[in-house]
């Protein structure tokens, strides 16, 4: 199965086209030595995560910075994507006062982030506990080196409050955070057949050395999750992120109390799934564009898929934890104490005002992120109804 040119897409640097082509000769000896198909969920942890290659763990990773703003205060787009902490603070402390009920709960001080990007997320959530009276220890697991170099630059005031893990603790009694952790899990990609079969997409190789898509016959695992989660609808393509559920479900090994909160794009199962999604929710970006082929610019392009927040709460209560609240970012963050964050600025300030204001309505418009983007909380142990969830709680849309 061919695939259709991105001619749209802007041309690679020739650093990064260095870069793209060393990865590919990887992905080419990698597919080569599986027979001459890979399936997708072994490419795409190949294009992200190869040692010293992949997207997020070479070096070429690109998110926006705040160091340049346009005349609202908005990031401009420096790099590949934006993300909430690099829009605004306020996302952080925002965060933090949800974080503050978690720790008051559990009566611990301790915050455990996986994949921390810049450290922006951590640097607001630690400053806004700090000023709340809630000095916390902080943990980060982060796969990419040149992240961590990042993060260690700019979190050094906080000293040896901050602590990078190597793997998942044993144990752990605190307050969990991940944004935008589980669109990055590699995925497996399906497809229905005319017969009624799911068909897993893998990547092979033509006559020239070139990727492209090929089906195979699903393995029974595969089939059976696919089968459980929707009905046959030939020529339907869609993902499955069993690795995901998986890093749930082993997470109900080593919470041992506390909350972790989970801020992703995505849907519940009978969106996500819905007949007129008919083509997946596979995404790539490459420069400031996004497109729709994980196939071209290997290793120096991001790649990711929506949420199904369905499977993340079953796998959660199939690992014995709580399912605390799912709710939109928009929702999440005004229960959680936005607008009173934002009451300490000075409308008589015109322009700080408006620089502090234009990114919150980034973060809650209805056509931005504040519907596409989600909050899932579980947990264990935790007593006391979290604020976050308080109004507008959709967990009966799982």
């Amino acid at each position: 199965m061919h695939r259709p040119a991105s001619s749209s897409l802007p041309a690679l640097d020739p650093d990064s086209a260095q870069h793209s082509s060393r990865t590919a000769a990887h992905l080419r000896r990698t597919i080569e030595a599986s027979g001459g198909w890979l399936p997708f969920d072994q490419w795409m942890a190949q294009a992200l995560y190869a040692p010293g290659l992949g997207y997020y763990t070479a070096g070429t990773i690109k998110l926006a910075s705040t160091a340049a703003t346009d005349a609202r205060g908005i990031p401009i787009a420096q790099g590949d994507f934006v993300t909430a902490p690099e829009l605004t603070p306020l996302f952080g402390h925002t965060l933090a006062r949800q974080a503050a009920q978690v720790l008051n709960d559990t009566e611990t001080s301790t915050v455990l982030e996986f994949g921390a990007g810049t450290g922006a997320l951590a640097d607001s959530v630690l400053s806004e506990l700090d000023r709340l009276g809630l000095p916390a220890q902080y943990r980060i697991i982060e796969v990419s080196a040149d992240l961590r170099a990042r993060q260690q630059t700019r979190l050094a005031s906080y000293g040896d409050r901050i602590q990078w893990l190597d793997a998942l603790p044993e144990s752990f009694s605190g307050c969990v955070l991940a944004n935008e952790v589980l669109d990055a899990m590699p995925v497996s990609l399906f497809c229905w057949s005319p017969e009624a079969t799911v068909l897993e997409r893998g990547v092979a190789l033509d006559a020239n050395g070139d990727f492209i898509w090929q089906d195979r016959p699903a393995s029974l695992e595969l089939a059976q999750a696919v089968a459980a989660r929707m009905p046959s609808l030939p020529g339907y393509t869609s993902e499955i992120n069993l690795q995901a559920e998986a890093w749930m479900r082993a997470m109900g090994r080593w919470l041992t109390h506390g909350a972790a909160l989970l801020v992703d794009y995505g849907f519940p199962r009978n969106e996500y799934y819905h007949p007129q999604r008919a083509g997946g929710t596979l995404m790539c970006h490459l420069h400031h564009h996004a497109h729709a082929d994980p196939l071209i610019a290997p290793g120096v392009q991001d790649i990711t898929a929506h949420v199904d927040f369905t499977a993340m709460a079953d796998a959660a209560h199939e690992a014995g934890l709580q399912v605390l609240g799912y709710t939109s970012q928009a929702r999440f963050l005004m229960n959680a104490g936005l607008t009173e964050l934002l009451a300490q600025y000075d409308p008589a300030d015109a322009r700080g005002y408006a620089q502090a204001i234009a990114p919150v309505q980034k973060l809650l418009s209805e056509s931005e992120m504040g519907e596409l983007f989600k909050v899932l909380a579980v947990g264990r142990g935790i007593t006391t109804p979290l604020q976050g969830f308080k109004r507008a709680d959709r967990l009966a849309a799982l």
